[in-house]
C-alpha cells in the first residue's frame, strides 16, 4: 500500500494495515500568531508536512506507515493576546490526545508516534506519553521535530541554530512548501526588541508578546525556499531513519519485579 494519509483509505484498507503493524503517526501542532508575515498555521502546517514525508520515506523503505489527520489545535495561551489564535485548555488537550490514541490501539495497531510540531504542545505530549504508555500497555512514541532532527537543521540554518518562532527556519519551510501564504514584503516588520531569557535551569511562563513584540522569534530574513527543502528533506531523512529503526521499537519499556 503506497497511500500513506489515513483519511484517504477505506476501513478494510486500515484493518488490512494494522495486521501489517503499521507505524501510525500523529502530527500535532496548532493555530495561532505566525508574526507579521506568516499565516496561522504553520505549526500545523510544517507538522504535518514532516509527518507525511517521513512516512513516505518509511514506506519506501519497507516500513508500513500511516498519517493521521492533523491536530490542529494544541495549548497556544501565551500567543492569545496578538490575535488570531486558537488554543486548548491543558485537559481538553490531554484528553484529545488520549481519545485519538485510544481509537488507533481499539483498531489493532500497536506503534503510536506523537509528531509535536508546537513548542506550546511539547510538556504536556511528554506527559500524556508518559500517562498512556502503562495505561494502554503501548509503545507510544513522542518527539519535537526540530529536537529529534537538531543537528540536521543546525547545519543548514545560518542565523540560529534549531527552529525558534517564525524564523529563518519556519519561514523558509513555508517558502518551499505555501510561498502564497509568506507575505514576504512585511518580514522586515519582524524585528523587534526581545526580553532576555530567563537564567538557564529557572521556568516562569510569560506570553509570547512579553519576548517579542513582533511575535517573531529568530531572523526570517535570512529565509529562502531552497532552506526549506532542504531542511524538510533532511528533518524527514532523520525521523524517517529513526522511526525505521526496529531496534527502538523493540528497547524495553517495562519490567515487572518477580517476588
Amino acid at each position: 500500500m503506497s497511500e500513506v494519509e489515513w483519511r484517504k483509505l477505506r476501513a478494510d484498507q486500515l484493518r488490512a494495515a494494522a495486521k501489517q503493524d503499521a507505524i501510525v503517526i500523529l502530527p500535532v501542532g496548532s493555530i495561532e500568531q505566525h508574526g507579521p508575515h506568516l499565516p496561522v498555521e504553520v505549526d500545523s502546517m510544517l507538522g504535518e508536512q514532516v509527518a507525511l514525508r517521513t512516512a513516505r520515506k518509511l514506506v519506501k523503505a519497507g516500513h508500513p506507515a500511516l498519517v493521521l489527520p492533523n491536530l490542529w489545535t494544541g495549548v497556544s495561551e501565551h500567543h492569545m493576546s496578538f490575535g488570531g489564535t486558537i488554543t486548548l485548555d491543558l485537559p481538553t488537550f490531554c484528553a484529545v490526545l488520549e481519545q485519538i490514541v485510544k481509537s488507533v490501539l481499539r483498531h489493532g495497531f500497536k506503534r503510536v508516534v506523537l509528531l509535536n510540531g508546537h513548542g506550546g504542545n511539547e510538556n504536556l505530549m511528554r506527559s500524556v506519553t508518559d500517562e498512556l504508555t502503562p495505561k494502554y500497555r503501548a509503545p507510544i512514541v513522542e518527539f519535537t521535530y526540530w529536537y529529534a532532527a537538531a543537528e540536521a537543521i543546525g547545519a543548514i540554518l545560518e542565523t540560529q541554530g534549531n527552529v525558534l518562532h517564525a524564523c529563518e527556519a519556519e519561514t523558509a519551510m513555508m517558502m518551499a512548501v505555501r510561498p502564497e501564504l509568506v507575505a514576504e514584503a512585511r518580514i522586515p516588520l519582524a524585528k523587534s526588541n526581545q526580553a532576555p531569557d530567563m537564567p538557564p535551569g529557572i521556568y516562569r511562563w510569560r506570553t509570547l508578546g512579553a519576548v517579542s513584540s513582533s511575535g517573531v522569534v529568530g531572523n526570517p530574513e535570512a529565509a529562502s525556499a531552497e532552506k526549506g527543502q532542504r531542511l524538510l528533506e533532511a528533518i524527514s531523512d532523520t525521523i524517517a531513519a529513526k522511526l525505521g529503526d526496529e531496534g527502538m521499537w523493540a528497547l524495553p519499556w517495562d519490567h515487572e519485579t518477580v517476588t
